[in-house]
């Protein structure tokens, strides 16, 4: 069985991470979507993120949410992941996400990384966008799952 993680903050999960775990799901027989955060964090941010990603993704059989606080490469081995997922929408996500690459190739030999670009009516999303138009009020509706939309007119995200 192959499994793929897909890891990232996901804060919140938008319109093209969907997208490309939708895709994924198609390429590999398990797909692991790994929400990080940090020992500094409150827990209870990352199991609002867990939460809106199952909802965001309930309709694809193959794919587990699961939160995570360890390295990446740590994490990867321990859900039986053999390839890491990134989604790269520009040349400076391609930068980051090749540094990274390198670094797990160090870390974790064997471990693979593979790139995918979202769909092009989702490759202007980010997160950090979302979250720059909710902070000012702003219709949200097109770039997330409902729930997640909800979640953001609750306040819950911000």
């Amino acid at each position: 069985m192959s499994t793929v993680l897909y890891p990232g903050t996901f804060n919140p999960i938008h319109n093209g991470h969907a997208d490309l775990v939708q895709r994924a799901s198609i390429l590999f027989d398990r797909v692991v979507l790994g929400i990080a955060t940090s020992p500094q964090k409150d827990p209870s941010v990352l199991e609002l993120r867990v939460e809106l990603a199952e909802k965001a993704l309930a309709h694809l059989s193959n794919v587990e949410v699961r939160g995570f606080n360890t390295l990446t490469v740590d994490f990867a081995k321990e859900v039986g992941a053999g390839v890491i997922l990134k989604g790269i929408r520009t040349v400076t996500d391609f930068e980051y996400e090749f540094q990274m690459l390198n670094m797990n190739r160090v870390l974790a030999p064997g471990l693979e990384t593979i790139f995918l670009a979202p769909s092009e009516e989702y490759s202007y999303i980010s997160s950090t966008l979302v979250r720059q138009i909710a902070s000012y009020r702003g219709d949200v509706s097109s770039f997330v799952h409902p729930a997640v939309a909800e979640a953001i007119a609750d306040g819950l995200i911000g």
